[in-house]
């Protein structure tokens, strides 16, 4: 068994990718409200709204609000989700530190998600990127369904080498690989791996596990054993895309932290300021989380 890296920096896509897919809306108080418990957690990153048209995703309809709103920590660094140019102008006003770009590797769920085939969003994202790059924001570039597509079946590691060599030579600083529909198991991540590390300097490299059959620690597991260092994860287990049918949600912030204190590895988060922002957005949306720790620790509470 390979040495586990020392430090494990979480992203926290929780107001994001969380709450895109719900259908109870977050008043803007609290979306900020929590945002700012989350500030204060030692979570080094929140991707806190999507700049998409709202008309697309009408829970983040509030993102450039929210964005002038929270109380920016100087540790943290504040990421969205940028579609287009209209949506970049919106983040830049909200004050964004970083842009998250995003594409498929798989043709049919770009179509799905963007509307637009692979070869047609380069030249949009390109755009967005340069203009980022030229404001001093860092970039993310997000693949999704690098492992299978609810439309296509099984991704191959080479389709996704390609939209990965493709964004980095237009200009993102980092890639997220995503478990888009939560189907993959450890043998799958070992392939892509194999060939992603090869090709690409793991500290560009972020894993995006989605849970839906329960494999998204197995897979971190399997991910740590290659040296990979990034995370992106949602508080309690919030999320879902909504061009992806059956798809749960991220995997939970608090049960990957779990883990990691198991293994004795370093993230700098508090774990009970976490669960305490955990309980908060629970109890907003009126419903159970998945996570197993904050439901584990409800239950003993």
């Amino acid at each position: 068994m390979r040495n586990w890296p020392d430090f494990i920096t979480i992203k926290e896509v929780g107001p994001r990718d969380g709450l895109q897919n719900e259908k109870k809306f977050l008043s803007t108080e609290d979306k900020v409200t929590w945002i700012n418990m989350l500030s204060n957690t030692g979570i080094k990153e929140i991707e806190y709204s999507s700049f998409v048209n709202p008309k697309w995703i009408p829970a983040l309809a509030d993102a450039k609000e929210v964005g002038k709103r929270i109380k920016r920590n100087p540790s943290v660094l504040y990421s969205a989700l940028v579609p287009n140019m209209k949506g970049l102008e919106n983040a830049l006003e909200a004050g964004i530190d970083g842009a998250s770009v995003f594409m498929s590797a798989s043709e049919s769920h770009n179509l799905k998600n963007i509307n637009k085939s692979i070869d047609k969003t380069y030249p949009v994202l390109k755009e967005v990127i340069d203009t980022a790059n030229e404001e001093g924001k860092k970039v993310t570039g997000y693949v999704s369904t690098v492992f299978d597509c609810p439309y296509e079946g099984r991704v191959s590691p080479e389709q996704v080498l390609r939209v990965c060599d493709q964004l980095l030579e237009d200009g993102v600083d980092e890639i997220s690989l995503g478990d888009t529909i939560g189907s993959a198991v450890p043998s799958q991540v070992q392939a892509l791996l194999d060939e992603i590390v090869t090709r690409l300097p793991k500290e560009k490299i972020i894993m995006h596990f989605h849970d839906t059959r329960g494999m998204a620690i197995a897979n971190i597991m399997t991910s740590l054993q290659f040296g990979i260092t990034r995370f992106d994860t949602s508080i309690g287990g919030l999320g879902g895309c909504p061009y992806a049918p059956g798809a749960a949600g991220n995997v939970a912030t608090n049960d990957v932290l779990y883990l990691l204190n198991g293994l004795g590895i370093y993230t700098g988060i508090d774990e009970q300021k976490l669960q305490e922002a955990s309980i908060y957005i629970q109890n907003k949306l009126g419903k159970k989380l998945p996570s197993r720790s904050v439901a584990f620790i409800e239950g003993t509470a």
